[in-house]
């Protein structure tokens, strides 16, 4: 493939956040923008400088000259956009999650070997600063054996629009899967899955999902090593929180209580009062092409008001846009599996999916495919 990789946005919300890393990529071409609303469409392009633009996305995926999909519109879309770009012989990076179904995570993994393209589920947290530094301590083995793993995503959705409304807390999960699979490379094998508390009748209606608070256990294979994850949507009095922790023989990392509050390491064998220590975890832009190093501590929109909510709620996403671009583009450049790649993706996925599936039946335990022989 060309050096210059073609590059095609859809969905402008919170993928207009990525237009300018594309831009200013060594490796990228942003080549064309699609949104269903024609006003807004012409107001990016405009405000961009993109020649390109489509209001359908079937008419996108017909131009013969993008290489490359960047999907960000709503969750119930994903899996449908997506197959259709493998199928148009486009490579596809997706904003999370990979699908709303087990089935449909299958048909891209099938869809991928099919077409020999590239699938990549864009998880900001696998590239956000805190993961990047628990990485670099695991990878210096500063850790010493890792015994557990642990994370969490808390949100207040009231007042999100169309699909968010009454949504089961573990529908969307990769924020909390993503780091405590992805720091080993762990396969997901097995899921237990308990609800916890009622939210508002009307929104539980929507679903037909009760719960304001589910919590699992993940068992996975070929490993010692379980984790547990936690979410919640609604009716839950606490701040936004994607929380990843992890504790090991040597160190541990957990997560601060309270946003912009350090981190704290502990470290074994010390005098009691000794063991924690507040650590300020470091930026890692100087991963990245220097063009696109200052967009781990930026947005595309600064000024306030004009930030995606997801954006202002999630911090910035922990520095982790530019990294997730750059690692799709090095991807197709190298001719290499992404990561998270469709298999790991449909793993990550699948198990919110399944949770809340054993959550429905009282903590039963679900077996997740093997995406990597379906």
């Amino acid at each position: 493939m060309s050096k210059k990789i073609n590059i095609a946005i859809v969905g402008l919300g919170f993928g207009a956040e990525f237009i300018p890393i594309y831009q200013r990529h060594p490796n990228a071409n942003m080549y064309a923008i699609c949104q269903r609303n024609v006003e807004k469409l012409n107001q990016i392009g405009d405000a961009f400088g993109i020649e390109k633009s489509y209001s359908d996305y079937d008419e996108l995926l017909k131009d013969p000259d993008i290489d490359a999909v960047h999907i960000n519109s709503p969750i119930p879309n994903h899996a449908e956009q997506s197959l259709k770009a493998l199928y148009a012989g486009k490579h596809v990076a997706c904003t999370v999650p990979m699908a709303t179904s087990v089935e449909d995570c299958i048909a891209i993994v099938k869809a991928v070997k099919e077409t020999g393209k590239k699938y990549m589920m864009m998880e900001t947290v696998v590239y956000a600063r805190e993961f990047l530094f628990v990485k670099e301590m695991y990878e210096k083995g500063e850790l010493g054996k890792v015994q557990f793993l642990k994370a969490s995503h808390q949100q207040d959705m009231d007042g999100w629009p169309d699909y968010w409304p009454g949504l089961p807390p573990m529908h969307y999960a990769t924020h909390c899967v993503g780091p405590v699979a992805g720091l080993l490379k762990l396969e997901a094998e097995y899921v237990s899955c308990f609800g916890s508390g009622t939210i508002r009748e009307e929104l539980a209606q929507i679903h037909n999902s009760p719960f304001a608070v589910e919590s699992a256990h993940i068992k996975f294979k070929d490993s010692d090593l379980s984790a547990y994850v936690y979410r919640s949507l609604f009716d839950v009095a606490r701040q936004y929180r994607e929380s990843f922790e992890v504790y090991g023989s040597k160190k541990s990392f957990e997560w601060a209580l309270v946003e912009h509050e350090e981190h704290i390491i502990h470290t074994a064998k010390k005098p009691e009062h000794e063991i924690p220590e507040k650590v300020t975890v470091k930026d890692y832009a100087h991963l990245l092409p220097e063009g696109i190093q200052d967009f781990t501590t930026k947005g595309v929109y600064d000024l306030g008001e004009n930030n995606h909510l997801s954006f202002t709620q999630g911090s910035g996403h922990g520095g982790s846009h530019p990294h997730l671009a750059h690692e799709f583009l090095m991807a197709l450049v190298e001719d290499r599996e992404p990561f998270p790649n469709a298999a790991q993706s449909a793993n990550w996925t699948s198990v919110g999916i399944l949770a809340h599936e054993s959550a429905m039946q009282g903590g039963k335990i679900m077996n997740l495919p093997d995406f990597h022989n379906v």
